[in-house]
């Protein structure tokens, strides 16, 4: 990207993406007479082209997987060893993240969770299982993304994280983006996606829009744990996964 650049509004993106998967519990929505709108400023921005091994297995060829895995394990362990803030006393697992150590796409979402923080791997609880059928929806596995959170400890009694801890724990999160490069930020919340672009937006205002940060293109959208709560706003939550998926030049596999 050429310098900092204004928010942009998707709308008539997500109108065109809005289309029916299992996973969210959609019926099929008709796309007859439907035509994707031409933002070729948005959606042809040099997504690389696909290679063997998968739909995200094009990597970047400046920083191949085999040099990043060895500095994010050496994160991971500063992570797990960290005692910045009072979440170290309470935790009983800190919570890295895992996955593609060359990802083109990252999920962020809050904070670990009971689950997480008793397995110590992000996203393996309700909503974690949620978010993996959210994945496979686009036709990727889990294995294929990076899953992380913007603190790595469980706050108790799962309560939104103060400012101060997430203060002290950010900075891990920009090492692991910048190590890992990703092309699309998925963010999941409102805490996630403020936190990381230092705004303070209800999440219906950030959603349908697309935000530079870091070299890469951050798409905001719902919790899993929300859309547990709420199941009529997944329709909303898909629009958004297709938006990603666009950016990065997927082609979304419809049901048979």
């Amino acid at each position: 990207m050429n310098g900092p650049q204004p928010p942009i509004d998707l709308a008539e993106v997500i109108r065109w993406n809005l289309e029916s998967e299992g996973a969210f519990g959609l019926d099929a929505l008709p796309l007859s007479g439907l035509r994707p709108p031409a933002r070729k400023d948005v959606l042809a921005q040099g997504a690389p082209p696909t290679a063997a091994g998968g739909p995200l297995a094009a990597l970047s060829e400046a920083a191949p997987a085999a040099d990043v895995a060895p500095a994010l394990e050496a994160l991971a362990k500063r992570i797990v060893a960290c005692t910045a803030c009072r979440l170290s006393g309470t935790r009983t697992h800190a919570v890295p993240g895992q996955g593609n150590p060359r990802a083109r796409l990252m999920f962020v979402g809050e904070a670990p969770g009971r689950d997480e923080d008793l397995q110590g791997l992000a996203f393996v609880g309700r909503s974690g299982q949620l978010l993996t059928r959210m994945i496979e929806a686009l036709g990727l596995q889990r294995e294929e993304v990076f899953i992380a959170n913007v603190i790595k400890c469980r706050p108790p009694k799962n309560r939104d994280p103060a400012a101060d801890e997430v203060q002290a724990c950010f900075h891990f999160l920009m090492d692991q983006i910048d190590l890992i490069r990703p092309e699309v930020i998925c963010t999941l919340g409102g805490c996630a996606t403020n936190s990381l672009l230092g705004r303070s937006d209800p999440m219906h205002r950030m959603r349908g829009r697309v935000f530079p940060f870091r070299g890469a293109q951050v798409v905001p959208t719902y919790h899993p744990s929300y859309l547990l709560r709420r199941p009529e706003e997944k329709r909303k939550a898909w629009a958004d996964l297709q938006v990603a998926a666009r950016l990065l030049g997927l082609q979304i596999p419809r049901k048979s």
